[in-house]
């Protein structure tokens, strides 16, 4: 272990707030931008001060998957049931489809790459649009209930792609350990929503502020037992870490709803204060720079794909939209849709790790995620604004995400 690097990313995740903070006088800039414009900085390819080991890499992955965890939490399977998320199943799947045949072409026929690609291209960054949203105001009403619903589907369905297509095993082997951690994970939400017994309360309110912290305890239990069921069917960990947030909701909401929020806000301070900014500065650091800036066909690439997160991941969005949304609203989330980066980054590491996708490509698709990022949600939350749906954010509001 390098104590020194671990030093440096924390440092650079202390150092993203205050950046965004100042920079929010002028212009709107989303945090996980800085985080990973930091780590580029300090990472091989410009200062050369800081480089992964074994020990940050542990930690990176653990914050993706606190990441993915809390994007589970977050998703009130009872509000975008129904038609609203029919649409959202049908927009990603279009957007799949889109996605495999545009990425074929790009590919030049290579059906491996093309998987990586196309399957990148159709995820959304839930776990980073969430802030953004709920700083803003814009998680209540219906806006907030189709962009839970659209995003949680744009998120959970690369995860299932990326367990099916880029395991390496056959696609019946795939699936049938999907189904097999399906069922086990169906087991999980029935024995969830049984009442829990009255000392499962009791205890939950007696040590939420003393040393014992057993809801928060038993929420990490719940997410390392997902992680490691995911992990014995052979699945991406991402898999167990969202279902290990769905359960969580279930359990809190039913066994302590008067402290569930309080529990979360413990969660979410481990999340985005520790590991969660670690992973987007471990990303930073580990980007090729030197292989997009090399010129030729990856930076030809960043603009292309950029706009193809827009047409493979928006317009189906777009298209398939709830038809009570505005058409500021619609928009937005079409823009809101389209931000990605983290399944990018997850899903361009195992290209990488396969030998399917070139460090070019790879650095392309992760620069145009982070461009999404930047770009998108801003616009998203001036369309809104402009349209009076949502609260505009004050100056000094909302700082841990902008």
């Amino acid at each position: 272990m390098r104590p020194e690097t671990l030093i440096l990313i924390m440092a650079a995740a202390v150092l993203a707030p205050l950046l965004a903070r100042a920079a929010g006088h002028w212009i709107r800039v989303p945090l996980v931008v800085f985080e990973i414009v930091l780590g580029i900085l300090i990472g091989p390819d410009v200062l050369g001060w800081a480089e992964p080991d074994a020990v940050v890499d542990t930690l990176s992955r653990l914050g993706l998957a606190m990441l993915i965890f809390l994007a589970g939490y977050e998703i009130d399977w009872g509000a975008v049931r129904g038609d609203t998320l029919r649409r959202a199943l049908w927009a990603w799947l279009v957007a799949l489809a889109l996605g495999l045949g545009v990425a074929l072409g790009l590919a030049g026929g290579d059906t491996a790459r093309a998987v990586v690609i196309g399957t990148a291209l159709t995820s959304t960054a839930l776990g980073t649009v969430l802030p953004v949203l709920r700083d803003s105001g814009g998680l209540k009403g219906r806006f907030g209930t189709v962009t839970l619903a659209f995003g949680a589907v744009g998120e959970f369905g690369p995860v299932i792609a990326m367990a099916v297509l880029l395991s390496g095993r056959r696609p019946a082997e795939s699936v049938a350990l999907l189904v097999g951690f399906a069922v086990v994970t169906g087991l999980a939400v029935l024995w969830a929503l049984r009442p829990r017994p009255p000392w499962f309360s009791r205890v939950i309110t007696e040590t939420l502020y003393s040393s014992g912290q057993f809801a928060v305890r038993f929420v990490m239990l719940l997410l390392v037992s997902m992680l490691a069921l995911s992990a014995v069917f052979g699945l991406d960990t991402l898999l167990g870490a969202f279902a290990a947030g769905v359960l969580t909701r279930i359990v809190l909401d039913r066994a302590a709803p008067e402290s569930g929020p309080e529990v979360l806000g413990r969660i979410e301070a481990l999340g985005f204060g520790f590991l969660v900014p670690l992973f987007f500065v471990v990303t930073g650091i580990e980007f090729d720079l030197a292989a997009l800036l090399s010129g030729g066909r990856a930076l030809a690439l960043l603009p292309l794909f950029l706009v193809l997160f827009l047409v493979v991941r928006g317009l189906p969005v777009a298209l398939l939209a709830p038809r009570d949304l505005g058409r500021a609203d619609r928009r937005a989330l079409t823009l809101f849709c389209a931000t990605c980066l983290p399944l990018v980054v997850a899903i361009t590491t195992i290209g990488l790790d396969q030998g399917t996708v070139t460090s070019g490509e790879s650095a392309a698709l992760v620069g145009a995620a982070m461009v999404s990022v930047l770009l998108f949600p801003p616009l998203a939350l001036r369309l809104r604004g402009g349209s009076g749906a949502a609260r505009a954010v004050p100056r000094g509001e909302g700082s841990e995400t902008w």
